[in-house]
């Protein structure tokens, strides 16, 4: 499957009462560049990171989202949510991010990523956008985008290809992962099929179906 990258966007600093880390400094607020962005190990190259304990790990290095799912969100609000509207990194085009698969990957211009966990929604993010109720209706769509790993470093810039050149057996998906946590707990043990999923999860997941 090929699709395309929309955009490269970075965080800019944004200072606000409802930034999540304690200096009240946020990286949300990501814009489209020109020209090729280095995606690195520890994250995008230029990008901002307020809270690098929940954003900024090898695990989370890079943020997609999809195109055509911000396209959803702006019939609902009712206003444009463009590039990095919804704090991604990579904004994606005919790329089923919701459906991609845990651990597979993607090459994207040079770079080659790997599919890690989906995003999940917190009290910055509904402020960025002043929408109170945002973390409601963003678990209830759950269009999550997903995080990845960066497996080599490399470049991308807008309009380049985004080819999935291996995908797990297992069939986990992003879109799985984010309603066995939030809204399916029956989907749980789905989850210990999926070993590039982070450990945290794998071990929450088996913490939960424990206590059964």
């Amino acid at each position: 499957m090929t699709g395309r990258v929309a955009a490269v966007n970075l965080g800019v600093v944004t200072e606000a009462a409802w930034a999540g880390d304690a200096s009240g400094r946020t990286g949300i607020d990501k814009r489209p560049v020109d020209g090729p962005v280095l995606f690195r190990v520890d994250g995008v190259a230029g990008d901002f990171i307020g809270e690098r304990a929940h954003h900024g790990t090898p695990d989370q290095a890079v943020y997609a989202y999809a195109e055509e799912d911000a396209g959803w969100w702006s019939g609902e609000l009712g206003r444009s949510v463009g590039p990095g509207g919804l704090g991604e990194n990579l904004t994606t085009y005919a790329v089923d991010v919701t459906g991609a698969v845990i651990g597979e990957q993607w090459l994207v211009g040079s770079a080659l990523l790997q599919v890690t966990k989906p995003r999940t929604p917190c009290r910055t993010f509904a402020g960025f956008w002043g929408v109170p109720d945002l973390i409601k209706r963003f678990t209830a769509r759950a269009l999550p985008g997903a995080y990845l790993r960066v497996l080599r470093e490399g470049e991308a810039a807008a309009g380049d290809p985004i080819q999935v050149v291996e995908r797990p057996a297992h069939g986990v998906t992003i879109g799985e992962v984010f309603r066995a946590t939030s809204l399916e707990p029956e989907l749980l043990p789905r989850l210990l099929d999926a070993p590039d999923l982070p450990e945290s999860i794998r071990e929450k997941a088996r913490r939960r179906l424990a206590a059964r």
